[in-house]
């Protein structure tokens, strides 16, 4: 697997290169009579020049470097093929009103769209208490329990929005979606050095993407909503069938953390029943 995600990142680095040594040359032309102390103050801009030449990276040139590294270097193709259908199982756990914490089981259905507003979506939970789903059929929003349709309440409803909206999608399938992207800037977390990638889907749900300029791994992901922020980081990645997969997640709302997901398995290109997405 090492040897894999460094061959990757060896391929990345040398498209991308190509740019940046276009990006980085400089005509330059020394006067016969320029002093020795000009002579230091230029080596000394060409050398910081050298040092950030990669921020000459576009919005989209880092996006579909993105979109290259999950599709398991074949992008957005090989992402569509695989990933027609997708079943996952695993564990979540949320911090409820009464700030105590509740575990549940999870299991989530995904039927593949053109876009992901016609995409179908189910998300089954298993309290201890209670089990029910929370579903988008491409065009609206509703709740089975014990097989009967309800309105779900209105935080859970959002927490289910959001993880469709502002979650990896948004920014591997930018171009389906006709999104806007834009390069916010770049900043250093921990050592780690991230290019901002901000994307704004047509319904203005908007998401910064942190990016790692050396893996082109999301790895954090930030957005408000009705004043809260939201951040959500990424763990563990593997992959599944050929494409790239975080195994677990942390969501932070107003720097508290309110949510963890653990994914147990996720099975791609499996039939799903479209009967799962139905009011009855």
């Amino acid at each position: 697997m090492f040897l894999r995600f460094k061959t990757i990142i060896l391929i990345i680095a040398a498209i991308l290169s190509s740019i940046v040594f276009v990006s980085a040359q400089q005509n330059v032309t020394v006067k016969d009579n320029r002093d020795k102390k000009d002579e230091k103050k230029d080596e000394k801009k060409d050398e910081k020049k050298n040092q950030t030449g990669n921020n000459n990276f576009t919005a989209e040139q880092i996006a579909e470097s993105t979109v290259l590294i999950y599709g398991g270097l074949r992008g957005r193709d090989t992402l569509n093929q695989i990933r027609k259908t997708t079943i996952e199982r695993g564990k979540l756990s949320v911090l409820a009103a009464d700030g105590k914490t509740d575990t549940a089981n999870y299991q989530r259905w995904i039927i593949r769209g053109e876009k992901l507003e016609k995409e179908k979506n189910r998300l089954e939970q298993e309290f201890p208490n209670a089990k029910y789903g929370l579903i988008y059929d491409g065009t609206k929003y509703f709740g089975i329990f014990n097989n009967t349709v309800f309105t779900p309440r209105e935080d859970a409803l959002k927490s289910f929005q959001n993880q469709i909206w502002h979650g990896l999608d948004a920014l591997l399938r930018y171009k389906e979606n006709e999104s806007k992207i834009e390069l916010a800037g770049r900043e250093k977390i921990q050592n780690v050095d991230f290019f901002l990638l901000d994307v704004t889907d047509k319904q203005n749900n908007k998401t910064r993407f942190y990016v790692s300029a050396k893996s082109f791994r999301v790895m954090m992901l930030e957005y408000e909503d009705a004043g809260t922020k939201y951040r959500r980081k990424f763990y563990d990645y593997n992959y599944a069938q050929g494409t790239l997969v975080p195994y677990r997640s942390v969501l932070w709302a107003n720097n508290k953390e309110v949510q963890v997901i653990e994914v147990g398995t996720v099975t791609y290109g499996q039939k799903v029943d479209e009967a799962l997405f139905q009011e009855g």
